[in-house]
């Protein structure tokens, strides 16, 4: 794939053009962090205890899932096969800025999302954590 021209140059300022990506565990895409990023939430996950079951889960998966992977002079990268079948990537993708990462999403899988995202926040479906949020 390859990163949109406006996004090159501040990760290759963030980490030398290194990117860490994982598999996101509530929905079928992909998680994209500069290497900078990454190392925050690397060190988050290895603090949560491991004789929490769930806390072993989430660590397995997301660091057991996460690739290093070094984007080139023209702005691409190479995706690990595991990751492209977790968001069954094929041809036509969706890269979505979200402050400290990208969401990597396949077409088809955002297509058949948005709506009910969009549903769902239109109804007010929104944790407590939000209810102050004022746009």
């Amino acid at each position: 794939m390859a990163v949109p021209k406006r996004y090159r140059d501040s990760i290759e300022e963030a980490s030398g053009s290194q990117l860490v990506i994982t598999i996101d565990l509530h929905s079928p895409c992909l998680l994209i962090y500069t290497l900078d990023e990454w190392e925050v939430i690397e060190r988050k996950l290895m603090s949560l205890p491991n004789m929490d079951p769930q806390a072993r889960m989430v660590q397995r998966l997301l660091l057991g899932h996460a690739s290093e992977v070094e984007m080139d002079s023209q702005g691409r990268l190479l995706l690990p096969s595991m990751l492209r079948e977790h968001a069954k990537l094929e041809k036509n993708i969706i890269l979505l800025g979200q402050g400290n990462k990208f969401e990597l999403w396949s077409q088809e899988a955002w297509d058949a999302s948005r709506p009910e995202m969009l549903d769902s926040a239109a109804l007010g479906d929104v944790s407590n954590a939000l209810s102050d949020l004022s746009l």
